[in-house]
């Protein structure tokens, strides 16, 4: 390990944040980096767990050896934390940024609330490589013949494709989008992860042998059916995108929206991409001189919370049904795994008013124009209690209460009848294949990243299009080298 006593002798330290009144005014990228010196002193504080539950299954999905590059932090050996970072994680740019740490729930210093920084660091390294100049292709010496196609470039599919082309495939993606990154590029804010980021990996992987086909709606530009008989092997990689149907009473309204049209209008905007997307939304959504009511707890409604600020909302309410939770855990009872908690966004910390244990009942409004929000009280079952209803002024209302599944037009609707699809108990719907093989119930097609899955981390999303890669590198090679 790296400082046998760090641990007791440096405090933890994060990266601090610009002022909420300076960063509302930009969609920028808001954290403050910290010093090479600072982030080795935060490395010098892993403690070198006999059981590093940071990087089991419970921690970091990828795996990565979060020890062994603290240490190579500490001891000032860049290059070779750098290697060692990317050969779990093809993208630790991405995760460094808008992870929100497992890893550290599970670490042990957690049991004292005081972690290492885990994702400080990460971010760390991931930024150095670029500083040092590391981030260049890396081709495949040796070529196999074989030729797969990726659908979908979201984190699932780059890593899948990355990983097939280093192993000497012919690489073929095909994106539905201008550009690359699926929901990472279009649904996550600029100001949690800019997407030159991206711009950068999908160079690195032109490099390496990548073909990017943008514009290209497997399923309804081009069927699978053709991308199989072109290839010997297709990964569908497409996302879960289609909202979760909340059956709220005056959800038609003129300005109630699903968030995921609000986040990609406005990351279109800040890409300089057309935003008259029929896929996505009709008309213009902007939130200035609003009031604004998101209903939902999670991430995604986190991202309309701070997009609204900066579009210039005047009060932002964000609604969620759960009961709010206790500032503090019971370690004993949780740790390490995710504990349910008390958090505050960067978002919400800009202003956010949260309702905890209410319920939206009804949006209302006037000649089919919302003017508020009908919402009341809940108990602990989430039912409603009587005489508890009151009203919220709103003139734009996101919901944001996950996603159940791919969508329906493309792929799925093609290969209706053949493809093994599993509806869970909340209705969402995903396509069958396991974790050994990611293979499906379609010859010559297997399937990675939320699709499969569910909505998911990102981390989750890297993890299976890896190892997917490696599944269809060993039934195209009989074996294979890819780590799995």
């Amino acid at each position: 390990m790296g400082k046998v006593t760090g641990f007791m002798e440096i405090d933890r330290q994060v990266a601090k944040y610009q002022p909420a009144s300076d960063r509302i005014r930009h969609f920028r990228e808001f954290t403050i980096p910290m010093s090479d010196a600072e982030v080795t002193k935060q490395a010098a504080r892993c403690m070198d767990c006999g059981i590093p539950y940071c990087h089991g299954p419970t921690g970091c999905p990828v795996h990565n050896q979060i020890p062994d590059w603290n240490d190579l932090v500490y001891n000032n050996k860049w290059e070779e934390a750098i290697r060692n970072l990317h050969s779990t994680n093809n993208f630790p740019e991405f995760t460094g940024r808008v992870c929100p740490a497992p890893c550290e729930e599970a670490c042990t210093l957690n049991l004292e609330d005081a972690p290492v920084a885990i994702k400080t660091v990460e971010q760390a390294i991931a930024d150095k490589a670029y500083e040092l100049g590391y981030i260049v292709p890396h081709p495949a010496t040796v070529k196999t013949g074989k030729k797969v196609a990726v659908i979908g470039s979201g984190p699932a599919g780059m890593a899948a494709a990355q990983q097939l082309a280093r192993a000497g495939h012919e690489v073929h993606v095909y994106e539905r989008e201008s550009k690359a990154g699926g929901l990472l590029r279009y649904g996550i804010p600029d100001f949690k992860m800019e997407k030159n980021f991206i711009d950068r990996r999908v160079e690195q992987m032109t490099g390496e042998g990548v073909t990017f086909h943008y514009g290209v709606n497997i399923g309804v530009d081009k069927k699978v059916e053709e991308l199989t008989a072109e290839h010997d092997a297709v990964v569908y990689c497409g996302g879960s995108e289609t909202p979760r149907p909340a059956g709220i009473p005056g959800a038609d309204l003129h300005g109630v929206y699903d968030a995921m049209p609000y986040l990609v209008q406005q990351n279109r905007r800040i890409g300089r991409e057309n935003i008259d997307s029929v896929a996505w939304a009709a008309e213009p959504i902007l939130a200035g001189a609003k009031h604004v009511v998101v209903v939902g707890g999670g991430d995604t409604a986190s991202d309309c919370v701070g997009t609204a600020f900066r579009q210039g909302a005047v009060k932002v309410t964000q609604l969620d049904i759960r009961p709010q939770p206790p500032e503090k855990e019971d370690k004993l009872a949780v740790w390490p795994f995710w504990a349910t908690k008390m958090r505050t966004s960067s978002s919400q910390a800009e202003g956010a008013v949260r309702e905890f244990q209410v319920a939206t009942l009804e949006f209302i409004g006037e000649d089919g124009q919302l003017t508020g929000v009908r919402c009341c009280e809940v108990d602990e079952r989430r039912k409603p209690i009587a005489g508890t209803d009151f009203i919220i002024k709103a003139d734009l209302a996101f919901i944001a209460i996950g996603f159940s599944g791919p969508l329906k037009e493309g792929v799925l609707s093609e290969l209706d009848g053949k493809l093994d699809i599993n509806v869970d108990r909340r209705g969402s719907t995903n396509v069958v294949a396991n974790e050994r093989d990611y293979k499906t119930s379609v010859d010559k097609l297997w399937t990675a990243g939320d699709v499969r899955r569910g909505q998911s981390l990102v981390v989750w999303a890297i993890r299976e299009g890896r190892q997917a890669a490696r599944a269809i590198d060993e039934a195209l090679m009989g074996s294979s080298l890819l780590p799995r």
